[in-house]
C-alpha cells in the first residue's frame, strides 16, 4: 500500500456496532473528518458483514457530502474530493473476535510464553493447558472439545529441549479432535511453535485431524523468548480460516487494501507506534461491555528494549460481564468507591438488571456513580492480572528431570514499573463517553494509582482501532491523527509515594513555570486538587517531594519534567500510594469520595 493517498476509510467490525471513520489530508497531515457507524450484520437476516459496511459508510456520505458506495461496493481510487476514497481498511471482531486455546509444556515457562503470543495477536485465551495443571488427561478433552476454540498454539519445550510432553500435548488435541466455531467443511488450525526438534513427530499427529502450521519456537530457551513468529501465524490463519469463513467476510477481504486486523491487535499496534515516536513507556485500557483489554509498553531491563504486552480480562466488563466484577471483587470493594451510602442488597440488584438489560446507560446520579464504582473494580482487577503477565524472563536452567522444571517460577519481575510510566491511555464507553472528563480522570487515577508524574488521556470517539490498522501501512498518518483527533490529554497526575501519617501535612512542593513566570503549590497529606492548565501548554514542573516521599528520583530527591496540559488540569493526589478508601469504614470511605468528587468539580 503506497503511502501517497489523500483519502481513506477505515471500518471497525465490532460484535454490535460497525464503527467507520473518514481520513483526509488536509494541508500537509492527516486528520480524521468524519465518523459513521451501523449495526453489525453477521447475524441473521442478513449474514453478510460487508451491509454493515455499507451503512456505516452510507452515513459518512451524508455528513460530508462525498459519495463512497457503488453498486459493487466501496468506490475507489478517488476519483474527485466528492466521489470515493484513495484506500480501504478494516478490523474486526465481529462474531465474538479471535477465540484461542494455547498449550505448553510448564503452564510458567512455555505456556506462559504461548498465552503471551497469543493475547498480543489480539486473541481472547479460552483456556491454557499444561502438563502441569493438575488436571487429568480426560479432563483436558473434554475441556478442548467443549470450548471449540478457532484455532490452538501449541508450544512447548525449549529446542534441544523435552521432547515426550510435547507429543503428549499433541496427542491430547488428536484426541479431543475439537471442532472449530465456523465452518464444517474445514479442520482446526493448529500452530506448532515449540521444540523445533519434536516438530516433524508432533505434525504428523496432528495432521491426521487438524491443518497444521509449524513456525519457530516461542521460547527458544529459557532466557529468551521469540513471539513474532508465532503471532504472524495467528493472524494469517485468522484471515484465511476464522474470517473467510464469517458471513460476507471473503467480500469484505476482496475490498480492502491490507490485511483485516483483529480489533485488539489493531489497538495494540497503535499503542506501540506511539510509544516508539513518543519513545514514551505507555498503558492502554479499553474496557468493553464483555472483556477488558490492557495495553502497555515498558522497557525491560535485562534485555534494555522496549516489550509489548497485552492481556484479555475475559470476564470483567460493564455490562454481560458485570456479574463476574461483583463476584470477583465483593460488594465491599465497589461500596468503597461510592460517595454516598448504598445497601448491599440494593447493589447487587441494580447490578443484575443492568446484566439483564446490557445495553441501557445511567438515568440518574446514583446510577451513574455505582456504574463508575464498578469500573474502577473492574479496571484494577484487569491491571493486576496484566502486571502478573507482563514479566522478565528470569529462567535458569535447571539439571534434572522434567518433575523439576516445574518447580521454577520461570519468569522474573513485572515489568510494569509506575514511576517509570509516563502515560495511560483509557477506552471503551464508561471512559470514552462518561459526561465529564473529569469523572473519566478520576475513575483511571482510582483504578490504577499512578505513581510519580503520569499523563492522563482518553480516546475522543474509540478510534484506537483504525488507527491500529492504519499503523500497519502509514504510521506517520496514524500517529498524526492520533495525536490530533483521537488522544483528548486530560492532565498530569502529580502523586507522591509514601504513607500518609499526619492528614493536612505539606508532603511536596510543586513549580510551575511557563510563559515567563512560575507559581508553587504545596501537595497535602490526604487532599486531592486540580489546577487548571492549557490543553496547548506544555509547562516544565519542578516537584520537590518532602523526605519521606519519592515523586522518581528517590525519597525527598526533586524532579523536574516538561507535562503536557489538558482539558481536566495538572492533578495534585496527596492520598499517599497505595491509596484505597476504608473497605471496613463506609462512612468515612463515603466522606473522602465525596472530597474527591468535589475537587474535580462533580456535583452529585
Amino acid at each position: 500500500m503506497s503511502e501517497d493517498f489523500s483519502s481513506v476509510l477505515i471500518t471497525d467490525c465490532g460484535s454490535t456496532t460497525t464503527k467507520a471513520i473518514l481520513i483526509e489530508k488536509v494541508g500537509d497531515e492527516y486528520r480524521q473528518t468524519y465518523r459513521g457507524e451501523a449495526p453489525t450484520t453477521v447475524e441473521k437476516p442478513f449474514d453478510d458483514v460487508t451491509i454493515g459496511v455499507r451503512n456505516a459508510a452510507t452515513e459518512i456520505e451524508e455528513l460530508s457530502g462525498r459519495t463512497l458506495v457503488g453498486e459493487e461496493g466501496l468506490i475507489h481510487p478517488e476519483e474527485s474530493k466528492q466521489r470515493g476514497v484513495d484506500r480501504y481498511l478494516s478490523t474486526s471482531s465481529a462474531g465474538g473476535g479471535l477465540q484461542m486455546s494455547v498449550a505448553g509444556v510448564v503452564r510458567k515457562m512455555t505456556a506462559e510464553s504461548a498465552e503471551r503470543a497469543a493475547l498480543g495477536a489480539g486473541a481472547i485465551v479460552m483456556d491454557v493447558l499444561s502438563v502441569d495443571d493438575k488436571r487429568q488427561q480426560h479432563e483436558r478433552i473434554a475441556r478442548l472439545r467443549h470450548l471449540r476454540p478457532d484455532i490452538v498454539l501449541l508450544a512447548g519445550g525449549t529446542d534441544g529441549g523435552t521432547r515426550t510432553h510435547v507429543v503428549e500435548l499433541a496427542e491430547t488435541l488428536v484426541a479431543a479432535d475439537p471442532r472449530p466455531r465456523f465452518g464444517t467443511g474445514f479442520r482446526l488450525p493448529v500452530i506448532y511453535a515449540g521444540n523445533r526438534d519434536a516438530a516433524e513427530e508432533v505434525s504428523a499427529l496432528l495432521s491426521r485431524t487438524a491443518d497444521v502450521h509449524v513456525v519457530a519456537n516461542v521460547r527458544p530457551t529459557l532466557e529468551r523468548e521469540n513471539l513474532q513468529p508465532a503471532r504472524d501465524a495467528i493472524h494469517e490463519m485468522f484471515l484465511k480460516h476464522v474470517m473467510s469463513h464469517a458471513p460476507g467476510y471473503d467480500r469484505l477481504m476482496s475490498w480492502t487494501h491490507a490485511p483485516i486486523e483483529p480489533t485488539p491487535a489493531a489497538v495494540g499496534n497503535i499503542i506501540q507506534t506511539v510509544s516508539k515516536e513518543e519513545d514514551i513507556s505507555i498503558v492502554g485500557v479499553d474496557i468493553g461491555g464483555a472483556t477488558t483489554d490492557l495495553f502497555s509498553v515498558f522497557e525491560d531491563p535485562d534485555l534494555g528494549e522496549n516489550i509489548f504486552n497485552r492481556t484479555v480480562s475475559a470476564n470483567l466488563g460493564m455490562s454481560y460481564s458485570l456479574g463476574n466484577v461483583l463476584l470477583e471483587a465483593g460488594v465491599d470493594n465497589i461500596i468503597r468507591w461510592l460517595p454516598f451510602a448504598m445497601p448491599r442488597e440494593e447493589i447487587r440488584n441494580r447490578m443484575r438488571n443492568k446484566m439483564i438489560r446490557p445495553t441501557t446507560i445511567p438515568q440518574t446520579m446514583e446510577d451513574l456513580l455505582l456504574e463508575q464504582a464498578v469500573a474502577r473494580e473492574a479496571l484494577r482487577l484487569a491491571f493486576g492480572h496484566h502486571r502478573f503477565l507482563a514479566v522478565g524472563l528470569k529462567g535458569v536452567q535447571v539439571q534434572g528431570d522434567i518433575s523439576r522444571t516445574f518447580d521454577q517460577k520461570g519468569s522474573g519481575q513485572s515489568l510494569i514499573d509506575m514511576m517509570r510510566l509516563d502515560m495511560i491511555v483509557g477506552s471503551g464507553g464508561v471512559l470514552s463517553h462518561s459526561p465529564t472528563r473529569q469523572q473519566a480522570a478520576l475513575m483511571m487515577l482510582d483504578a490504577f494509582q499512578p505513581e510519580g508524574i503520569t499523563s492522563l488521556a482518553v480516546d475522543s470517539i474509540f478510534m484506537m482501532p483504525h488507527l491500529g490498522v492504519l499503523s500497519t501501512v502509514h504510521p506517520a498518518a496514524a500517529a498524526q491523527v492520533f495525536r490530533r483527533d483521537c488522544l483528548i490529554h486530560l492532565g498530569a497526575a502529580i502523586a507522591p509515594v509514601g504513607r500518609i501519617k499526619h492528614p493536612g501535612d505539606v508532603i511536596a512542593q510543586v513549580e510551575i513555570i511557563g510563559d515567563g513566570s512560575s507559581r508553587k503549590e504545596d501537595i497535602r497529606a490526604g487532599e486531592i486538587r486540580l489546577l487548571p492548565c492549557d490543553p496547548n501548554a506544555m509547562p516544565t514542573i519542578l516537584v520537590t517531594p518532602g523526605k519521606h516521599f519519592d515523586v522518581g528520583a528517590g525519597r525527598g530527591h526533586p524532579v523536574e519534567r516538561t507535562i503536557h496540559g489538558g482539558v481536566v488540569g495538572i492533578i495534585l493526589d496527596g492520598r499517599g500510594r497505595p491509596y484505597t478508601p476504608p473497605i471496613d469504614d463506609p462512612t468515612e470511605a463515603a466522606r473522602q469520595n465525596l472530597d474527591a468528587l468535589q475537587a474535580f468539580g462533580i456535583e452529585i
